[in-house]
């Protein structure tokens, strides 16, 4: 029988195989809802070794990460040179990049600046594949209609950058999220109920819902597992990962139900921000603009991903804050 020093060695020997051949999958933005979603998921699975980026790896939230078992890194997603050395050694890169206002500057890079940084610094760092969170490119889909909503036009321009770089990549296409309802305050107490307020939609427009939580982490998953089989047919292909696609009157009522108490939808007719009413605007005339994708996605589901429903979206996260 083993001396208790030999199971010691045998565990370090195995501890170090497993830490040489890891496939390490880093993770941009990963203390945000989509990212977070990535990190839980790929952790859950066990297949890849998730790694996430911060400019201060001392932060509390880093040190959250770090307790789940995640490699953090330094690196700042405005300095290539930092991201380049951060990525160094990833298989495979989520890239999740967020809005940034003008006026732009030095301090305050637009977020297609940013994003090509980050597209050079894998390139540079030698990373296999890319997993970007981007949006439908509003302009083309409506005929020059919709143009100039930098919400969505600079991770367009960020998508077309890593498709010409050549570096193989898939983008993963996000609904309206879910937890919009309780970070933006868009589902709101009133004294006989709820209100649930959204600008420009209509009675019967449908929305496309992602309860980002459950279903990015899920479809980020499929595709890094699936990216190197040249059967699957993943690289340079787009995804639109929707929960649910739904008329807001219907959603209400699903929340009505769930909660016990009345849920009314109310529309707005502006947000007192002319790109933000463009974005809600083409959402309402284009229905979610995902209408050609069945619910759940079955190219997803063939890959593996285990989508919810949004009355499991209802139940785990709109509950616990409403009831």
């Amino acid at each position: 029988m083993p001396s208790l020093r030999g199971f010691r060695l045998l565990h370090s020997q195995r501890t170090n195989r497993n830490m040489s051949s890891s496939r390490v999958v880093t993770i941009l933005g990963a203390t945000g809802h989509q990212g977070a979603s990535a990190v839980h998921r790929i952790l859950k699975d066990g297949t890849f070794t998730p790694r996430a980026i911060t400019r201060d790896p001392t932060s509390p939230a880093a040190s959250d990460l770090k307790k789940l078992g995640v490699e953090v890194v330094q690196g700042d997603m405005k300095d290539k040179a930092s991201l380049v050395k951060a990525l160094r050694g990833s298989e495979a890169l989520v890239a999740v990049t967020f809005a940034v206002f003008p006026p732009y500057s030095a301090e305050n890079p637009s977020e297609e600046t940013i994003g090509k940084i980050i597209i050079d610094a894998a390139v540079e760092a030698g990373v296999k594949f890319i997993v970007f969170s981007s949006c439908p490119n509003l302009e083309r889909l409506s005929g020059g209609k919709y143009k100039n909503i930098f919400l969505y036009d600079d991770k367009v321009k960020i998508e077309e950058y890593m498709k010409a770089s050549g570096i193989p990549n898939a983008s993963l296409h996000l609904g309206s999220f879910v937890e919009n309802l309780w970070t933006q305050h868009a589902l709101k107490q009133t004294d006989d109920g709820f209100t649930l307020t959204v600008p420009k939609h209509t009675q019967t427009s449908r929305q496309s819902l992602t309860w980002i939580g459950h279903d990015f982490g899920e479809a980020a998953l499929a595709v890094l597992k699936n990216y190197d089989d040249p059967l699957k047919d993943v690289s340079g292909k787009v995804f639109p990962v929707v929960t649910a696609s739904i008329t807001y009157p219907d959603f209400v009522a699903k929340i009505s139900k769930a909660l016990g108490k009345e849920v009314t939808f109310v529309s707005i007719p502006t947000t007192g921000n002319e790109a933000f009413d463009g974005m809600y605007a083409a959402q309402t005339e284009y229905d979610g603009f995902y209408t050609s994708t069945p619910v759940p996605n079955p190219e997803l589901v063939a890959l593996g991903a285990k989508f919810a429903t949004i009355e499991e979206c209802i139940e785990t996260e709109i509950k616990k804050r409403y009831v």
